[in-house]
């Protein structure tokens, strides 16, 4: 569902009826900001972008158009993939902007190729989202008839092609280099680094451009509105509003749009509605399963950005907020999250292969009651053994949880050990 935010930016037409058809998307305003920003010159949109203060809501917090700026400008050709595969834990948002206004990603992909002067975009779709692919052929089938995508553009001399790829299902393809090579025909394996940035060496060895789908959804209101107005409707170095996925023990889960910096008590109690039932809140998970759970004291007076989530240590990641109150067993949360790892770990890495296995099997004795006590501190290092060892960042998503559930509520773990 999508919550009543205090601020309707991006979604302002998720209520509109039949909004995924282009007649009604275009008396809605859909591709005008295309055919503006084709007035400029291309790097002129970079920077109208990198002023916005607009970060990548895909998990990483990046500067939009920092990493636009990063194309060689002499290499060609050049392409924009679209990452649309959803499926860090948690995350329920780009699907809502790709069955109800898919227009409007699909116009902020054309402004980012117009912006780089790429020859083809990849919108990359989990093979899970059977519906949302269907929706979004069919925006890309009627934008093409229309002219907005295809040879000479509106008359110009830029031309772009866009181009749907379903995946099969696997996490590991939301890594964007992983993407890259299953687009490609291979094995979704991340790829080493350096190159640290696929604007520089990307698809096929082209530079190419990889944002998520809400981020890109977000140009075409950049536009819009300007940049100064959309960077002041965040908090300091994270412009505009963001899509929100709260989830877990809370009166009104759902998906709700709200300025960048909004106070995490805020979004649990004043828009979710707070915690049923008249429990107590025992802990956060603030950016999808990956990162590190925050307990009660942690969550006040947190703003709901880059920075400040970091500073309490953990990450906002995708905005995946999951809310657990104190019915809740940590042990038990923890051996739900290390088995989704350990069956979406690609096995390139040995660290990741092995220790997300063994992670799961030790994770398993406490819920057994075969755990003893060092078997804390063995997860503990095997996790720590595990981070910053693997070639992609799968092994931090299952290594930092898993760390901060043991220091944080050691005492739970302690509980279900062997005397």
């Amino acid at each position: 569902m999508i919550g009543n935010g205090s601020v309707r930016l991006l979604s302002k037409n998720f209520d509109v009826p039949n909004m995924a058809t282009l007649d009604v998307a275009m008396k809605h305003g859909a591709y005008d900001m295309l055919k503006r920003a084709m007035k400029l010159k291309p790097e002129e949109v970079t920077e109208l972008v990198k002023a916005s203060g607009l970060r990548g809501h895909g998990g990483a917090g990046f500067s939009a158009g920092t990493k636009w700026g990063f194309v060689p400008k002499d290499k060609f050709p050049r392409y924009v993939c679209v990452n649309g595969d959803e499926s860090e834990p948690g995350t329920c948002k780009d699907r809502l902007i790709i069955e109800r206004d898919p227009h409007l990603m699909l116009e902020g992909a054309l402004i980012c190729a117009y912006a780089v002067q790429a020859e083809r975009i990849y919108i990359y779709i989990r093979g899970e989202y059977y519906y949302p692919a269907k929706v979004m052929a069919e925006a890309i089938k009627q934008a093409q008839a229309k002219g907005f995508i295809g040879q000479k553009i509106l008359g110009s001399d830029w031309s772009c092609t866009v181009h749907l790829q379903n995946g099969a299902g696997a996490y590991i393809c939301g890594e964007e280099t992983g993407l890259i090579e299953s687009l490609e025909g291979k094995k979704g394996w991340p790829r080493l680094k350096p190159p640290f940035y696929p604007a520089a060496i990307g698809l096929w060895g082209a530079p190419t451009i990889v944002n998520n789908v809400e981020t890109l959804a977000f140009v075409p209101r950049i536009l819009d509105i300007g940049p100064e107005k959309f960077a002041a409707m965040g908090s300091p170095k994270n412009g505009g509003t963001g899509l929100f996925s709260l989830s877990g023990h809370v009166n009104k889960p759902g998906v709700y749009e709200l300025p960048m910096g909004t106070l995490l008590t805020d979004l649990i109690h004043k828009h979710g509605g707070g915690i049923p039932n008249g429990k107590k809140l025992k802990a956060v998970i603030p950016g999808g399963s990956s990162s590190h759970i925050l307990t009660a004291d942690e969550c006040e007076n947190l703003p709901l950005d880059f920075e400040s989530v970091a500073a309490r240590g953990s990450m906002l990641g995708s905005a995946a907020v999951m809310v657990i109150d104190e019915t809740v067993s940590i042990p038990q949360l923890m051996h739900w999250m290390v088995r989704f790892y350990a069956h979406e770990s690609c096995g390139q890495c040995t660290p990741c292969r092995e220790g997300t296995d063994w992670l799961l099997r030790l994770s398993k004795k406490f819920l057994e009651g075969t755990a003893r006590k060092r078997d804390i501190d063995d997860m503990w290092q095997l996790a720590d053994n595990i981070d910053g060892k693997t070639i992609c960042a799968l092994g931090q998503a299952v290594a930092w949880p898993t760390k901060s559930y043991l220091v944080k509520f050691r005492h739970e773990f302690e509980a279900l050990c062997r005397n």
